[in-house]
């Protein structure tokens, strides 16, 4: 069953994007509604997570 009331339901432009080249990108605010780091090096990251060094920058 479909639940259009869904808490977790994406909203393009608000939760993510498409970039040129067609990919899903997520906002600061879908990370930030997550709650945590997936540390996959997202381009709008807000925890800080550098993934060339695997730190989080505060």
């Amino acid at each position: 069953m479909i639940n259009e009331n869904d808490p977790n339901k994406l909203i393009e432009g608000e939760d993510f994007y498409y970039t040129p080249e067609g990919y899903k990108c997520f906002t600061e605010k879908h990370h930030l509604k997550r709650g945590y780091c997936c540390k996959s090096g997202c381009r709008h990251c807000p925890y800080g997570y550098d993934k060339k060094t695997g730190t989080i920058k505060k």
